[in-house]
């Protein structure tokens, strides 16, 4: 056999390799019916109450609909369809979470405030829509979009988180496209209005990756009395409240129980050496974590003897407040007589939490679910309510003044 041959043969043993190599991908689906059993025994078996808002029968009969229709469906369409069931079962820490699965999103990131959706995040490049209003995606009115993705938004657990979950979810790319609303999963045409200018921008997509080291330009609200400290845990920190005898507390996220020991003893120490009247503790931001960890806070502050304990102790709380967050405010509330400022919490103090997931074998989707009910207010299937309402004002925003703080601390700190 000369060379000629030989190299002919090879490139036929090539052809057929990658041939049947690209067959077999083309076959390689997702065994969804396997998923979907898996998802339906596993929340059964490990959900609290599974059952406590939705019939077996009504959840059964949406379930095999799916299951039924599999075939028919693309894998997208798939989750989407188990995101609205899932949401059925009504509470917020049982969901589908899109953490395994690669999406694209557009890069910025929207809040709801006064009625409208402000842009609150974005690229640097694309900063002149920065503290702008959403208006319209591909010539459709953001309330319809807003509409569509809040039905099938996780992890909501009331009318207040609602709002926060659907801005999360307004700007994936898969999303939008597989409920009708852009045509394509790269790009799409967004409308802005600043005042009276409407800015329009061709978006790109991008992997949650590049969005997350990417130089952005970013919506800060302040007060000028509060200064973060320089080399702390930007997450969870104390500062005095210039010219008062009263701290702020950021706490945004739960350290360990033992970083939070070290952090109350600090704390604690300081409150007492500057004799310290009143505290502010910032949970606006706090989506949860241990809620045990979060006793190890009060505990702390219940040993500073010089604390205002009738009427100069304050928890913020927002709709992004949630899960262990809302718990502690309203153990806060009761444990160290605090008064609760801000806006409604996202999750309900009580209700179904203490987190958990699995993940479904074959697409990789994790499903979270709750295995505690927890009971902390005598309020039943509602946010934890604030004492004072204060909410966001877009003059403030304007100016990156945080409203909430700007009255807490004029009206109960700096006059007081």
């Amino acid at each position: 056999m000369n060379s000629f041959q030989t190299g002919i043969i090879c490139l036929s043993i090539f052809i057929v390799s990658v041939f049947n190599t690209l067959f077999a991908q083309s076959l390689d689906k997702i065994n969804w019916k396997d998923d979907l059993e898996i998802y339906k025994t596993s929340l059964e078996q490990k959900h609290i109450d599974i059952y406590h808002s939705i019939t077996k029968d009504d959840f059964t009969n949406e379930w095999q609909k799916i299951y039924n229709n599999v075939e028919s469906l693309s894998d997208f369409e798939i989750i989407l369809k188990l995101m609205r069931l899932t949401r059925r079962i009504n509470d917020g820490h049982t969901a589908v979470s899109l953490r395994n699965m690669l999406t694209y999103r557009f890069p910025f990131e929207i809040e709801w405030i006064e009625d409208k959706w402000y842009v609150v995040k974005t690229l640097n490049k694309n900063k002149k829509i920065l503290k702008t209003t959403l208006e319209s995606i591909n010539g459709i009115p953001s309330d319809t979009v807003t509409q569509k993705i809040s039905e099938i938004a996780q992890f909501v657990e009331n009318e207040y988180s609602i709002k926060d979950r659907t801005g999360s979810y307004v700007t994936i790319a898969e999303l939008l496209f597989n409920l009708n609303l852009i045509n394509s999963t790269n790009e799409a045409t967004f409308s802005f209005r600043n005042n009276k200018e409407l800015i329009q921008l061709n978006l790109n997509t991008i992997t949650n990756d590049i969005w997350e080291n990417s130089n952005l330009s970013i919506v800060t609200l302040t007060v000028p009395e509060i200064t973060q400290p320089n080399g702390v845990n930007r997450d969870l920190w104390f500062a005095l409240i210039s010219n008062t005898k009263a701290v702020y507390i950021n706490f945004e996220s739960y350290p360990t129980f033992e970083e939070m020991q070290v952090f109350g003893e600090q704390l604690v120490t300081y409150i007492q050496e500057n004799q310290i009247k009143k505290v502010i503790i910032d949970m606006r931001k706090n989506g949860g974590g241990d809620l045990y960890v979060g006793t190890v806070l009060a505990y702390a502050l219940n040993l500073a003897d010089s604390i205002d304990w009738k009427n100069g102790v304050f928890v913020l709380t927002s709709n992004k407040t949630f899960s262990a967050a809302t718990s502690n405010a309203a153990l806060f509330k009761q444990l160290l007589n605090a008064k609760v400022i801000g806006q409604p919490t996202g999750s309900n103090p009580n209700g179904y939490q203490d987190m958990d997931s699995f993940i479904l074998p074959n697409s990789k989707l994790v499903i979270t679910y709750s295995k505690r009910l927890f009971r902390l207010s005598n309020q039943l299937n509602t946010a934890l309510q604030p004492d004072i309402i204060i909410n966001q004002k877009k003059s403030d925003l304007l100016q990156n003044i945080d409203t909430v703080l700007r009255v807490l601390v004029n009206r109960f700190i700096v006059l007081n």
